[in-house]
C-alpha cells in the first residue's frame, strides 16, 4: 500500500521486523493506524503520527502526521478522513499543541475538510 504513496524499495522480512521493533521502542511517540478489510487480510488505509518533544511552548509537543494512504480500490469511502481524525484525536490525547503535515497542492482540500489550514512552505533536501 505504501508503494502507491512513495518509493518503498525492497524490504526483507528481517528488515521489517527490525523496523517494527525500533518503532515499538519509541513508546507512545510513534503511532501507526490502519484500517483492514473485513477479513483482516488487507490493509485498506494507513497513517502515522510522530510526536516531537519541543523546548518551545513550555516544553510542548507537536504531532507530525505522515504517510496517509488509502488503497485505490477503497478510495471514496471516507477511510482517509477516518485515519486522519484518529491521528488528530491521538495527538490531542498526547497533549500536542498542534499537528502538522505535508501534502501536495491537490490534497489541500481534503485536509481542509478536517480543519487543517495551509501555512507557510516546506523545504526539503533528499540524500
Amino acid at each position: 500500500l505504501l508503494a502507491s504513496l512513495t518509493k518503498v524499495g525492497d524490504v526483507s522480512e528481517d528488515q521489517f521486523k527490525d523496523q517494527v521493533e525500533r518503532i515499538a521502542s519509541k513508546g507512545g511517540d510513534y503511532s501507526i493506524m490502519v484500517i483492514e478489510d473485513a477479513e483482516g487480510s488487507a490493509i485498506l488505509a494507513t497513517g502515522t503520527l510522530l510526536v516531537e518533544h519541543k523546548f518551545i511552548h513550555q516544553c510542548g509537543k507537536v504531532g507530525h502526521i505522515e504517510d496517509i494512504v488509502v488503497s485505490p480500490d477503497a478510495r471514496g469511502q471516507g477511510l482517509g478522513l477516518t485515519i486522519v481524525r484518529a491521528l488528530i484525536d491521538k495527538a490531542v490525547r498526547d497533549c500536542c499543541y498542534k499537528v502538522i503535515l505535508d501534502c501536495s497542492d491537490e490534497n489541500v482540500p481534503f485536509y481542509e475538510k478536517l480543519g487543517l489550514v495551509k501555512k507557510e512552505n516546506q523545504m526539503v533536501k533528499y540524500f
